[in-house]
C-alpha cells in the first residue's frame, strides 16, 4: 500500500454487525458529527483532560451494538478526562492526507489500525504518523498474545481480533475443505466477496490465496475461481447482504460470525464457519498513538483502559471480535461462537510494506479486469 491514493484506500470494513463500511473515496474531507459520540470538528483544540480519539464509523453509529458508546461512558466514569470521539468521512485516510499536508490532525490517537492501513500511512508519508508506545509503562500490554503483534515498533498495540474466513449456508452447501475445492463444479456460482482492491476483507482473503498458493501462483488460482463464477462486489456489506438475501450460499466474511448470529437469536444453520485447508487469514486491529499528540499520558491511559480484561470482553461482545490479551476472553455464552482455525495465517509486517501494492495492483490488472 505504499504511494497509495486514498481513492484506492481499502476500507476498513471491521468485523461487526454494524461494521458494514463502503469504498473509500476522495481525498480527505471535514469532521462529520456522529450523534451521541462526542465527534469533534478537526483542528478544534480542547481542554488537557480531554482525549481526542480518531475511528471508523462503524466503531461509534451504533450505540446498542457498536463499542464505541459504551468505551466512552466507561472511560470516563473511570477517570476524570472526556473522550471525543473524531470521525471523519474518508475515516483513516483522512488522518493520512492532513499529515501528509501538514495540517493538525484534530485527533490523539486512533482506534482501528490494522497492519495495512500501517504500512500505507508509512509508505505514504515522509513524516511519522504515529509515536511508539513504551509497552512497558502500558499496564497488561504484556499479556497481548504475539500472534497479534504485528508492529516490530509498536507504534500500534492489537486491540481487537478476529480471522477471514468462510461464512456459509449448511442447507445449500458443505464446507468446502481447501481452497482448491472453490475452483470446481460443487462451488461453482456459490462465492460471494467483497472486491481485494479497496476492502480490508477482500484484501485479506487475497493474501490468503497468496500465502497458500505463492506469490507466482496465485494468479492462475484466481482465474480459475473467477472462472467458476465467483462474485466479487464493491463492498463487505454489498456482498454480506447478498449472502444474506439468499443470492449466494457463501460469503467471505469473519470467523466470529455466529457471536453476532447468536447475539441476534439468528438461524445458525446459515451463520456456518469454514476454515479451507484448516486456515484462516487473520485479521488484527488496534489503538495508535498520532505523532503529534500531546497528550501521550492520556493516550497511554486510554490504551491501558482498552487493553483491560473486562473492556476487552466487553468490546469484542459489541465489536463481534476476539480479545487480543491472554487473560481476557469472551463471556461464556459467545465464546463457542468464537472460532479460530487450526493454521493462522498472516503475512508479516515487513513483507506486507514490500509485496502488498503490488500484489493487489496486479490481481486488478488481471484478473479483475477479465
Amino acid at each position: 500500500m505504499t504511494d497509495q491514493r486514498p481513492s484506492d484506500a481499502p476500507t476498513s470494513d471491521r468485523p461487526g454487525p454494524m461494521s458494514r463500511r463502503g469504498v473509500l473515496g476522495g481525498t480527505a474531507a471535514a469532521v462529520t458529527a456522529v450523534a451521541g459520540s462526542g465527534c469533534l470538528g478537526g483542528a478544534l483544540r480542547s481542554s488537557p483532560d480531554t482525549l481526542r480519539v480518531g475511528t471508523y464509523k462503524s466503531f461509534v453509529d451504533a450505540p446498542s451494538t457498536s463499542a464505541g458508546a459504551w468505551v466512552k461512558k466507561e472511560f470516563e466514569r473511570r477517570h476524570d478526562a472526556t473522550l471525543k470521539w473524531v470521525v471523519n468521512e474518508n475515516e483513516f485516510t483522512s488522518f493520512v492526507q492532513r499529515r501528509k499536508e501538514g495540517v493538525d490532525l484534530g485527533a490523539d490517537a486512533y482506534v482501528g489500525v490494522t497492519p495495512e492501513d500501517l504500512v500505507r500511512a508509512n509508505g505514504t508519508l515522509d513524516d511519522p504518523l504515529f509515536a511508539s508506545f513504551d509497552t512497558g509503562s502500558v499496564r497488561n500490554a504484556e499479556n497481548i498474545a504475539d500472534e497479534y503483534h504485528f508492529d516490530p515498533e509498536r507504534r500500534v498495540l492489537p486491540t481487537g481480533a478476529s480471522y477471514v474466513c468462510l461464512v456459509y449456508d449448511e442447507r445449500k452447501v458443505s464446507a468446502p475443505p481447501t481452497l482448491d475445492a472453490l475452483t470446481g463444479d460443487s462451488y461453482r456460482d456459490s462465492l460471494l466477496l467483497a472486491n481485494p482492491r479497496n476492502t480490508t476483507t477482500g484484501l485479506l482473503f487475497l493474501l490468503w490465496t497468496i500465502k497458500q498458493k505463492g506469490s507466482d501462483s496465485y494468479l492462475d488460482y484466481w482465474k480459475k475461481l473467477m472462472d467458476n463464477d465467483v462474485r466479487v462486489l464493491g463492498s463487505w456489506s454489498d456482498a454480506y447482504a447478498a449472502y444474506s438475501n439468499g443470492e449466494a450460499p457463501m460469503v467471505v466474511s469473519y470467523s466470529t460470525d455466529q457471536v453476532y448470529a447468536a447475539n441476534n437469536d439468528a438461524d445458525m444453520r446459515r451463520h456456518q464457519i469454514g476454515f479451507p485447508n484448516d486456515q484462516g487469514y487473520a485479521y488484527v486491529d488496534g489503538v495508535g498513538k498520532f505523532a503529534t499528540t500531546d497528550r501521550d499520558g492520556l493516550v497511554r491511559t486510554f490504551a491501558e483502559f482498552l487493553l483491560d480484561p473486562e473492556v476487552q470482553r466487553k468490546t469484542a461482545v459489541k465489536n463481534v471480535g476476539i480479545p487480543t490479551v491472554e487473560n481476557a476472553s469472551l463471556p461464556e455464552e459467545f465464546r463457542q461462537y468464537a472460532h479460530v482455525p487450526d493454521e493462522p495465517v498472516q503475512f508479516s509486517y515487513d513483507v506486507l510494506a514490500e509485496h502488498v501494492d503490488e500484489w493487489r495492483d496486479t490481481w486488478a490488472r488481471e484478473v479483475a479486469s477479465r
